[in-house]
């Protein structure tokens, strides 16, 4: 299994990336490929994919760039995402760890990593203007 850090800069401090980005009712602007949609379930949140729905939750709120969210997969699984929103210069950096789960193959990772660093793109645009 392999790791790939994906990153993008932003022209906006990271407190506004922050509270962007972690507010999961914005995903479906600047992650469409991942969330169709978004619907608050307690503490959670139900997210309609094209493969179906799954159950997200991020981390607490906090002031360090943690975006850290784990998704519940339709059949059960598990996916943790670490995702951080560092400064870096007069904006942000925000870095996305993307692993490769068992049996993903490499094209399905590849796929994998070019849907998120696009949507690390769209967040940019949808920030920066």
């Amino acid at each position: 299994m392999r790791t790939l850090t994906l990153t993008v800069d932003i022209n906006v401090e990271p407190d506004a990336v922050m509270a962007y980005a972690s507010d999961p009712r914005h995903l479906p602007e600047w992650a469409p490929g991942f969330a169709r949609s978004v619907t608050p379930d307690g503490d959670e949140w139900l997210v309609q994919m094209n493969e179906g729905l799954v159950r997200l939750w991020f981390t607490p709120a906090n002031a360090d760039g943690i975006l850290d969210h784990v998704v519940r997969l339709p059949n059960g699984e598990e996916v943790m995402n670490t995702m951080r929103v560092v400064s870096k210069g007069c904006g942000s950096e925000v870095s996305f760890l993307l692993h490769q789960r068992p049996g993903m193959s490499e094209a399905q990772f590849a796929e994998d990593a070019a849907l998120v660093q696009a949507d690390l793109q769209r967040l940019k645009t949808l920030l920066d203007d």
